[in-house]
């Protein structure tokens, strides 16, 4: 059986079926091939589900702590069955949202595991997708253009691959039925991070181990020196700099021993499970690239500015191109793939204009060049900082820990970077990102007036910072 369509997407996570909308917006006929869930990675096995448990975390630590808010709680317990089924229901109602969609816009779903095909009888160029469908089926799709959005997996760690028993990848540590009473992180990145502080929260004795000489090292220098600190703070064990010996590795029926080389030294590090999360790898495998002349670099597809790879009727966006990796990131990257080939003007992706959000305790946001990297590229700098410490709505909800850091170019007052860790800094770091897409200098995010009291007045408070002008300092 063979099908045409304008526009065939292989892979139905968030950048997927976010391009398959805005195609359908525009008048082209749009099919989607997923071997899985729609909704991809972010729905079922990264975002959505993780940031459910993060929030269970954040309310079992809050409540921990009543007693600072004169309210005695006696009897308080971690209830960990009911804690999943409240993420598996968040999920299924966002899952069920994203099937409404497919069917308002009249975009076909095709259930099986797609592969792009050559030059053949179906089409004179190759972007053909032949899908071995559910029931053992084969169908061939044929689109005008194509849109690779395959996403990526967890990195394997030789030594350390997930058993989903002692050693899990973060997928796996999804479906704990239980909190660990000890847990080894490998790999202080957002993920391991994100993990860290949850498990954490919810009563976990946690070693975070992290090859780099700092934690989320992609993020400013002074914010991965205040995550350290406060996550120390909270009793966990941080250790950076600390390479981990795979083939140390030991098992026995619940425990994991391993070693690592930490300080000139050979540390034993032993816990209840491992959860490995060195990053993710992107899924160019079985999915047909041999079969046409795009290239790969450094195992991701090459795209350019528009998305298309080096076949122009193909375009790739999400995991699979590598970057940022962020769910967001690939519905901009769906959104400018569909308008560039529909024949619209785009707005080309800069990817130091996206906002990134890490949602430990406190949270991190940023956006922009961080000091280093403006340093790198010859800046002069202005820096203004301020503290939640002397915000009220900060210290009224009970999270003053962090700060705000705006970087800004001394010659020109651009705006190059702001920093954020604190109370649901995620929540507001969008303002930042606008004020960067608006080429806003600080003075004029400080003459905005922020509400008071909220904690998004920071904002304004670091922006008036940058040239001494602060008020609440």
């Amino acid at each position: 059986m063979t099908k045409t369509y304008d526009v065939v997407i292989l892979g139905g996570g968030t950048g997927g079926y976010v391009a398959a909308i805005r195609a359908a917006q525009l008048g082209k006929t749009v099919a989607i091939v997923e071997k899985d869930k729609l909704g991809g990675t972010c729905l079922h096995r990264g975002c959505i589900p993780s940031k459910a448990l993060l929030r269970s975390a954040e309310v079992y630590a809050t409540m921990n702590k009543s007693a600072e808010y004169g309210i005695d709680a006696a009897g308080l317990s971690l209830n960990f069955a009911k804690v999943q089924d409240r993420k598996e229901g968040i999920v299924a109602q966002l899952h069920k949202g994203v099937q409404y969609l497919m069917g308002k816009h009249k975009i076909d779903v095709i259930r099986g595991r797609g592969r792009v095909i050559g030059p053949s009888i179906f089409s004179p160029k190759s972007g053909a997708v032949a899908v071995e469908l559910e029931d053992g089926e084969m169908e061939t799709i044929v689109p005008v253009n194509l849109i690779i959005a395959t996403g990526s997996r967890p990195r394997v760690l030789p030594g350390l691959e997930p058993d989903g028993r002692l050693v899990l990848s973060s997928e796996e540590a999804l479906e704990l039925t239980e909190v660990p009473k000890s847990i080894m992180i490998v790999g202080g990145g957002v993920i391991g991070v994100e993990w860290a502080s949850m498990l954490n929260d919810f009563g976990s004795e946690v070693t975070l181990v992290e090859a780099s000489p700092r934690l989320v090292p992609q993020e400013d220098e002074d914010i991965s020196r205040e995550l350290e600190r406060l996550l120390k703070k909270r009793g966990i064990t941080v250790l950076t700099g600390a390479v981990v010996d795979t083939g140390s590795v030991r098992k026995d029926a619940d425990r994991v021993f391993l070693q690592a080389a930490y300080k000139g030294e050979t540390k034993e590090l032993a816990a209840e499970k491992v959860l490995v999360s060195v990053g993710r790898e992107a899924n160019v495998e079985n999915i047909g690239i041999e079969n046409t002349d795009i290239k790969l670099v450094n195992g991701v597809i090459k795209v350019n500015e528009s998305m298309q790879t080096t076949e122009p009727h193909i375009y790739a966006i999400g995991d699979v191109i590598g970057g940022l990796q962020l769910a967001h990131a690939a519905s901009h990257e769906g959104i400018t793939a569909v308008e560039h080939l529909a024949g619209q003007k785009i707005h080309p992706i800069s990817a130091h204009r996206v906002p990134r959000c890490i949602y430990t305790r406190p949270e991190i946001a940023s956006v922009g060049w961080t000091q280093a990297q403006a340093q790198e590229n010859g800046r002069q700098l202005k820096i203004g900082k301020f503290p939640f410490s002397a915000i009220g709505k900060a210290l009224v909800y009970g999270e003053s820990d962090g700060f705000v850091k705006v970087i800004a170019d001394k010659e020109t007052d651009d705006i190059l970077g702001v920093h954020m860790i604190g109370p649901h800094v995620t929540d507001y770091i969008s303002e930042a990102a606008l004020a960067q897409v608006l080429d806003a200098a600080p003075w004029e995010v400080a003459g905005t007036i922020h509400p008071h009291p909220t904690l998004s007045e920071i904002l304004g408070e670091a922006m008036s910072a940058v040239d001494g002008k602060q008020i609440g300092m």
